[in-house]
Protein backbone atom coordinates (compact mmCIF):
# COMPACT_ATOMS: atom_id res chain seq x y z
CA UNK A 1 0.00 0.00 0.00
CA UNK A 2 2.83 2.37 0.88
CA UNK A 3 4.48 1.82 -2.51
CA UNK A 4 1.22 2.60 -4.34
CA UNK A 5 0.58 5.72 -2.30
CA UNK A 6 4.18 6.81 -2.81
CA UNK A 7 3.86 6.24 -6.57
CA UNK A 8 0.62 8.23 -6.71
CA UNK A 9 2.08 11.02 -4.55
CA UNK A 10 5.26 11.30 -6.62
CA UNK A 11 3.26 11.29 -9.86
CA UNK A 12 0.94 14.01 -8.56
CA UNK A 13 3.90 16.12 -7.47
CA UNK A 14 5.69 15.75 -10.82
CA UNK A 15 2.54 16.49 -12.83
CA UNK A 16 1.79 19.56 -10.72
CA UNK A 17 5.40 20.80 -10.84
CA UNK A 18 5.63 20.47 -14.62
CA UNK A 19 2.32 22.26 -15.10
CA UNK A 20 3.34 25.04 -12.71
CA UNK A 21 6.73 25.40 -14.42
CA UNK A 22 5.15 25.69 -17.89
CA UNK A 23 2.29 27.83 -16.55
CA UNK A 24 -0.46 25.77 -18.18
CA UNK A 25 -2.96 27.29 -15.76
CA UNK A 26 -3.01 29.15 -12.46
CA UNK A 27 -1.26 27.42 -9.57
CA UNK A 28 -4.47 26.91 -7.51
CA UNK A 29 -6.22 25.44 -10.56
CA UNK A 30 -3.32 23.08 -11.26
CA UNK A 31 -3.26 21.84 -7.66
CA UNK A 32 -7.05 21.44 -7.61
CA UNK A 33 -7.02 19.67 -11.01
CA UNK A 34 -4.24 17.24 -10.06
CA UNK A 35 -5.94 16.31 -6.78
CA UNK A 36 -9.39 16.16 -8.39
CA UNK A 37 -8.19 14.07 -11.32
CA UNK A 38 -6.47 11.62 -8.98
CA UNK A 39 -9.59 11.30 -6.83
CA UNK A 40 -11.67 10.78 -9.98
CA UNK A 41 -9.34 7.97 -11.10
CA UNK A 42 -9.68 6.24 -7.73
CA UNK A 43 -13.47 6.72 -7.76
CA UNK A 44 -13.81 5.32 -11.30
CA UNK A 45 -11.69 2.29 -10.40
CA UNK A 46 -13.69 1.75 -7.21
CA UNK A 47 -17.06 2.06 -8.96
CA UNK A 48 -15.94 -0.41 -11.60
CA UNK A 49 -14.78 -2.86 -8.93
CA UNK A 50 -18.18 -2.64 -7.22
CA UNK A 51 -19.99 -3.27 -10.52
CA UNK A 52 -17.86 -6.31 -11.35
CA UNK A 53 -18.34 -7.61 -7.81
CA UNK A 54 -22.12 -7.61 -8.42
CA UNK A 55 -21.87 -9.83 -11.50
CA UNK A 56 -22.58 -13.57 -11.14
CA UNK A 57 -19.65 -15.74 -10.02
CA UNK A 58 -20.40 -18.44 -12.60
CA UNK A 59 -19.23 -16.07 -15.35
CA UNK A 60 -15.70 -16.26 -13.94
CA UNK A 61 -15.30 -19.95 -13.06
CA UNK A 62 -12.19 -22.06 -13.55
CA UNK A 63 -13.86 -23.85 -16.46
CA UNK A 64 -14.50 -20.63 -18.43
CA UNK A 65 -12.17 -20.76 -21.47
CA UNK A 66 -12.13 -16.94 -21.77
CA UNK A 67 -9.79 -16.87 -18.80
CA UNK A 68 -7.41 -19.59 -20.02
CA UNK A 69 -3.76 -18.64 -20.16
CA UNK A 70 -1.63 -19.73 -23.08
CA UNK A 71 1.87 -21.15 -22.80
CA UNK A 72 3.14 -18.02 -24.55
CA UNK A 73 1.54 -15.85 -21.86
CA UNK A 74 3.01 -18.05 -19.11
CA UNK A 75 6.46 -17.61 -20.67
CA UNK A 76 5.95 -13.85 -20.68
CA UNK A 77 5.19 -13.89 -16.94
CA UNK A 78 8.29 -15.98 -16.30
CA UNK A 79 10.36 -13.59 -18.43
CA UNK A 80 8.96 -10.64 -16.44
CA UNK A 81 9.85 -12.56 -13.24
CA UNK A 82 6.37 -11.95 -11.80
CA UNK A 83 7.07 -14.56 -9.14
CA UNK A 84 9.78 -12.35 -7.63
CA UNK A 85 7.74 -9.15 -7.26
CA UNK A 86 4.11 -10.28 -7.13
CA UNK A 87 3.88 -10.06 -3.34
CA UNK A 88 4.74 -6.35 -3.46
CA UNK A 89 1.71 -5.48 -5.59
CA UNK A 90 -1.22 -4.00 -3.71
CA UNK A 91 -4.12 -6.41 -3.19
CA UNK A 92 -7.41 -4.79 -2.20
CA UNK A 93 -9.69 -7.81 -2.67
CA UNK A 94 -10.17 -7.93 1.09
CA UNK A 95 -12.23 -4.74 0.84
CA UNK A 96 -14.75 -6.72 -1.19
CA UNK A 97 -14.75 -9.64 1.20
CA UNK A 98 -12.15 -11.97 -0.34
CA UNK A 99 -8.45 -11.34 0.17
CA UNK A 100 -6.17 -12.90 -2.43
CA UNK A 101 -2.98 -12.12 -0.52
CA UNK A 102 -2.58 -15.64 0.91
CA UNK A 103 -4.16 -19.07 0.43
CA UNK A 104 -6.13 -19.75 3.59
CA UNK A 105 -7.66 -23.16 2.74
CA UNK A 106 -5.36 -24.75 0.16
CA UNK A 107 -6.98 -28.18 0.59
CA UNK A 108 -10.57 -27.04 -0.02
CA UNK A 109 -11.66 -27.28 -3.69
CA UNK A 110 -14.57 -24.87 -3.13
CA UNK A 111 -12.19 -22.28 -1.67
CA UNK A 112 -9.73 -22.69 -4.56
CA UNK A 113 -12.59 -22.33 -7.07
CA UNK A 114 -13.71 -19.14 -5.30
CA UNK A 115 -10.11 -17.89 -5.35
CA UNK A 116 -9.97 -18.46 -9.13
CA UNK A 117 -13.30 -16.65 -9.57
CA UNK A 118 -12.01 -13.69 -7.55
CA UNK A 119 -8.79 -13.62 -9.60
CA UNK A 120 -10.79 -13.59 -12.83
CA UNK A 121 -13.08 -10.84 -11.54
CA UNK A 122 -9.97 -8.88 -10.60
CA UNK A 123 -8.53 -9.31 -14.09
CA UNK A 124 -11.74 -8.02 -15.67
CA UNK A 125 -11.88 -5.09 -13.25
CA UNK A 126 -8.28 -4.05 -13.88
CA UNK A 127 -8.50 -4.50 -17.65
CA UNK A 128 -11.64 -2.36 -17.84
CA UNK A 129 -9.84 0.24 -15.73
CA UNK A 130 -7.18 0.68 -18.43
CA UNK A 131 -9.38 2.75 -20.78
CA UNK A 132 -11.74 4.09 -18.13
CA UNK A 133 -8.83 5.91 -16.52
CA UNK A 134 -8.64 8.12 -19.59
CA UNK A 135 -12.22 9.34 -19.09
CA UNK A 136 -10.88 11.96 -16.72
CA UNK A 137 -9.48 13.73 -19.77
CA UNK A 138 -13.05 14.63 -20.70
CA UNK A 139 -13.39 16.62 -17.47
CA UNK A 140 -10.43 18.91 -18.14
CA UNK A 141 -10.47 21.95 -20.39
CA UNK A 142 -7.90 22.75 -23.04
CA UNK A 143 -4.29 21.79 -22.53
CA UNK A 144 -4.87 20.44 -18.99
CA UNK A 145 -6.54 17.35 -20.44
CA UNK A 146 -3.14 16.44 -21.86
CA UNK A 147 -0.82 17.90 -19.25
CA UNK A 148 -2.71 16.76 -16.14
CA UNK A 149 -5.37 14.14 -16.86
CA UNK A 150 -3.35 12.17 -19.42
CA UNK A 151 -0.25 11.62 -17.22
CA UNK A 152 -2.44 10.68 -14.27
CA UNK A 153 -4.31 8.21 -16.52
CA UNK A 154 -0.94 6.71 -17.53
CA UNK A 155 -0.03 6.20 -13.85
CA UNK A 156 -3.47 4.63 -13.29
CA UNK A 157 -2.85 2.33 -16.27
CA UNK A 158 0.51 1.26 -14.85
CA UNK A 159 -0.98 0.66 -11.40
CA UNK A 160 -3.70 -1.52 -12.99
CA UNK A 161 -1.39 -3.51 -15.26
CA UNK A 162 0.71 -4.80 -12.36
CA UNK A 163 -2.15 -6.54 -10.50
CA UNK A 164 -3.45 -7.92 -13.81
CA UNK A 165 -0.10 -9.59 -14.41
CA UNK A 166 -0.06 -11.05 -10.90
CA UNK A 167 -3.62 -12.36 -11.12
CA UNK A 168 -2.99 -13.93 -14.54
CA UNK A 169 0.27 -15.43 -13.26
CA UNK A 170 -1.45 -17.02 -10.25
CA UNK A 171 -4.49 -18.43 -12.03
CA UNK A 172 -2.79 -21.42 -13.77
CA UNK A 173 -1.18 -22.37 -10.46
CA UNK A 174 -4.57 -22.28 -8.75
CA UNK A 175 -6.14 -24.29 -11.57
CA UNK A 176 -3.51 -27.00 -11.18
CA UNK A 177 -4.20 -27.12 -7.42
CA UNK A 178 -7.94 -27.38 -8.10
CA UNK A 179 -7.39 -30.14 -10.64
CA UNK A 180 -5.23 -32.08 -8.17
CA UNK A 181 -7.81 -31.66 -5.38
CA UNK A 182 -10.68 -32.76 -7.62
CA UNK A 183 -8.70 -35.78 -8.80
CA UNK A 184 -7.92 -36.69 -5.19
CA UNK A 185 -11.61 -36.33 -4.26
CA UNK A 186 -12.61 -38.61 -7.14
CA UNK A 187 -10.11 -41.25 -6.00
CA UNK A 188 -11.54 -41.12 -2.49
CA UNK A 189 -15.06 -41.70 -3.85
CA UNK A 190 -13.99 -44.88 -5.68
Amino acid sequence: MKLYLLTIGIAMTIVAAINIFFETASVPYIIFAVIGCTILQIALDGALAILIRLTPDHWYGADNPRFDISDKEKKLYNKLKVRLWKDRVLELGGLGGFSKKHLKNPDDPAYIEKFIIECNKGVVTHRLSYPIGFLAMLTMPNICAFTIAFPIAIVNLYLNILPTLVLRYNTPLLKSVLKRLNKKAMQCIR
